[in-house]
Order: C-alpha cells, then sequence, then structure tokens
C-alpha cells in the first residue's frame, strides 16, 4: 500500500467549489486576508458566493469599511452571489454607498439579500429583480419611509421576505408584498400601528407567516387572513387587531405570544380562528385571559405549550378540557396562582396524554398539588420530564424530587425525568 506524503497540502488540493464554502464560513475580513497565505490562495477569496459584512467588531471607521465593501466588489470575480448581508448597526456609511453595493449584488445575480443599516436608500432596480429569492429589510428608527418607492414591484423569484418597517406600511409594505407573486414565507414587523385600515393577507402561496406589533394605540384594526396553504402562523407583541381568518384550512403549527393585550376578546377570537391547528404555543402577560365560555374546541390539537397567565391552573385546564386528542404538553413557569381541582378529569388526560413537561419548577405548594394530580389522573402518561428553576438550592432539589416519588401513578408505564441544576434522575 502507498504511503500519503506527509508533505501534501489536502487543503490546497481541495476544489475551487468547496474552498469557497469554507472560505464563505469565516468573517469576510479574514477570508481576503487569506490572499497572504501562498500563490494558491492569492485570488482564492475572489472566488466568495456569499458577501456577509458587519460593522462588529469595530476594526474600521466609516471610510475604511466603506473602501473595504468597494474593494471587495471591485475585485470579485464570481459570476453570481447567493448571498449579500450588509449589517451596519453602528457605523454610519452613506446611503449613495449602500445603493451603489446593492445595485453591485444586483449585477452579479444576487439570490439572498440582507440589508440592515442606519441609512438606507433602496434603488429602484431592487424592486424588478429577476434572481432574487430571499430579502430581508429593516427599517431603523433613524430612517423612516424607506418603502416609499414610486415604481412599481415584480419580484417573480423571492420565496422569502422578512420586513421590519417604523413607517405606516400598509401602502409601502403590502405594495411589496403584493409584488411577490409566489412568495411561501412572509415575516412582518410594525413597530408602531395606529390607523383603521384593513391588513389583507391573500397571499395563496404563503405556507409561513410572522406578524408582530410592537406598539399600537387603543384602536381596533382587522386583519383578514386568506392564506388556504398557510402551515405555520406567529402572532405576536400588542394585540390591538380583529383576526378575521377567512380560509386558514391548511394550518398545522400555531404560536400566540403578546405582551400587551388591549382588548381581551380579541385572543378568543384569535384562538378561535387557530382551532384546526395540530401544534399550539400559547403565551400571554395579560392578566385575564378567555374563559371556558370563550375558548374553541381544538379537536386535532396534540401538542401544546402554556407560559404566563394562560399557565394559570383554572386556564390550563379549560384548555385541556377542549383539547381531547392532546398527546403533549409544556408547561413553562406557571405564574402563581391557588391550585383548585378540576372537575371532571379532562378526557386527554385519560386516554391520550403521554408526555408532560414543566419548565422552571419552583417546588412551590400548588406546583406539587398539579404533579400529584397530573401523576395520579394520567392514565397514559409515558414521561413526566421536570426541568427546575435556577433559583432552587441543592437541598431544595433533593427534596422536591423526593416528594415526586412519593405520588401514586395512574399510569404503570410513566417515567419521571428530574432535571436539576445540581442533580439529574430517572425514575420508573
Amino acid at each position: 500500500m502507498s504511503s500519503i506524503s506527509e508533505n501534501v497540502d489536502r487543503l490546497t488540493c481541495l476544489p475551487e467549489e468547496i474552498t469557497s464554502h469554507i472560505l464563505s464560513l469565516i468573517p469576510i475580513r479574514l477570508a481576503v486576508q487569506t490572499s497572504i497565505l501562498s500563490k494558491r490562495w492569492r485570488y482564492t477569496w475572489m472566488l466568495l458566493k456569499k458577501l456577509d459584512f458587519n460593522d462588529y467588531p469595530l476594526v474600521f471607521d466609516r471610510d475604511s469599511l466603506s473602501k473595504f465593501v468597494d474593494n471587495v466588489f471591485e475585485l470579485c470575480k464570481t459570476s453570481h452571489i447567493e448571498v449579500f448581508r450588509l449589517h451596519f448597526t453602528y457605523i454610519w456609511v452613506r446611503k449613495s454607498s449602500v445603493s451603489k453595493w446593492i445595485n453591485e449584488a444586483i449585477r452579479l445575480n444576487i439570490r439572498e439579500l440582507d440589508i440592515q443599516v442606519l441609512l438606507l436608500e433602496l434603488p429602484l432596480r431592487l424592486f424588478t429583480c429577476k434572481t432574487l429569492t430571499k430579502l430581508r429589510l429593516v427599517e431603523s428608527c433613524f430612517e423612516t419611509g424607506v418603502l416609499n418607492f414610486p415604481s412599481p414591484v415584480i419580484l417573480p423569484s423571492v420565496k422569502t421576505l422578512d420586513i421590519s418597517v417604523r413607517s405606516k406600511p400598509c401602502v409601502n409594505a403590502f405594495k411589496l408584498i403584493h409584488g411577490c407573486p409566489i412568495l411561501e414565507s412572509l415575516s412582518l414587523q410594525v413597530a408602531w400601528r395606529n390607523d383603521e385600515e384593513e391588513y389583507n393577507f391573500n397571499i395563496p402561496s404563503l405556507k409561513r407567516l410572522e406578524l408582530r406589533t410592537l406598539k399600537c394605540i387603543s384602536v381596533i384594526n382587522k386583519v383578514v387572513l386568506n392564506v388556504p396553504n398557510l402551515e405555520y402562523f406567529l402572532v405576536g407583541g400588542v394585540l390591538c387587531s380583529l383576526f378575521v381568518m377567512k380560509d386558514l384550512s391548511n394550518l398545522v403549527e400555531a404560536s400566540v405570544s403578546f405582551f400587551d393585550v388591549r382588548f381581551n376578546h380579541l385572543e378568543a377570537e384569535l384562538l378561535n380562528g387557530m382551532s384546526g391547528a395540530k401544534s399550539l404555543s400559547w403565551s400571554t402577560s395579560t392578566v385575564d385571559v378567555p374563559l371556558n365560555s370563550h375558548l374553541p374546541k381544538f379537536p386535532n390539537l396534540k401538542h401544546m405549550e402554556l407560559k404566563g397567565s394562560c399557565s394559570r391552573w383554572l386556564s390550563m385546564f379549560h384548555v385541556l378540557e377542549n383539547s381531547s386528542e392532546l398527546e403533549h404538553l409544556c408547561i413553562d413557569e406557571p405564574e402563581e396562582s391557588c391550585w383548585i381541582e378540576p372537575q371532571p378529569i379532562p378526557t386527554c388526560m385519560l386516554s391520550k396524554l403521554t408526555t408532560l413537561k414543566f419548565k422552571k419548577c419552583k417546588g412551590r405548594k400548588w406546583d406539587l398539588q398539579f404533579l400529584e394530580y397530573i401523576l395520579g389522573n394520567s392514565e397514559v402518561l409515558k414521561t413526566l420530564t421536570i426541568i427546575t428553576s435556577v433559583s432552587l438550592t441543592p437541598k431544595k432539589e433533593m427534596w422536591l424530587c423526593a416528594q415526586l416519588l412519593k405520588f401514586p401513578r395512574a399510569s404503570r408505564s410513566c417515567e419521571i425525568h428530574f432535571v436539576g441544576n445540581w442533580s439529574h434522575y430517572t425514575c420508573n
């Protein structure tokens, strides 16, 4: 068998495509510096298909940073760019420079564009780019109205759109959205909402939607969803909108996360529109959550995670009573509340619930009452996982684990996984 010489440079022998991919995994500043390694490496970085620029760590001033980006584009030898990312959140780069670089990326048949800068003026060529498949634009607090463009939007290849806007988004943001005829994934973050107009999502091709409102005055707006192929829906921030679900027939996974609910009945209406989902994550900071009479039935729900006010015992069991097919339940740090044993026992606990995860357990009296109830009534439970709060001492953890072992179990096959900060146990 022939031996391989120890002097062979295996890295240099790699195909250019692999070498280029390896260089794309490190900061572009370091990738360019590989040109000093040898003659073979002098021009390798010029074939990069991922150009990722950021101003952290702060190794450049504005002029040096701009010159560096200019030089990279000037020396770049590739025929197309897969990714062009520009994240300048510390250094104020001129609008004209950013616009010029975006035009250069378009000339190089850009596929993914991600722009987050302090000052931004988008070139008109961007809104008719035929090669672009993914676009992310973040409007900074220093520059609003970035999407105030006069030209029509025709982006025939864009499947993923992620935009964060601070100016009024109804006309301009939706003009951009509706200019993407094959859009599959949309993330829209609205910094401030004070209008009473409808947000109409009539997008047959859409499969994933994330909608967040960060601030809102006390006005009920309307959001209309006509998205027959939507599989994942996340909504969060401030709830001040009435959601009208015209077609949400293929929804699989839903996530609701609000830190402010202006009108309590809107949350119940929203959950009602999501009632066909198979997986639901629900987190809210509002004091009053929808009561049993307002909650919908969840006939297909198999996975559920509850956090915040909706994880209070009474609210939680109202949800369980309406989720007869629930198999997997996760409770994340339930709020302090008096224990009230539910009557009757929810149907899912008798025949479906197989796994329960309790996160950030503090070992309070009502925590133990809940766990004793679950173990004593869940007839097909296979796994109970307890993850303790970081505040528990080793002594408190040992005491909590000992208490769990004393509780009777309705399911003979149930295992208890205790994950503490100081110890881990598995008990049959």
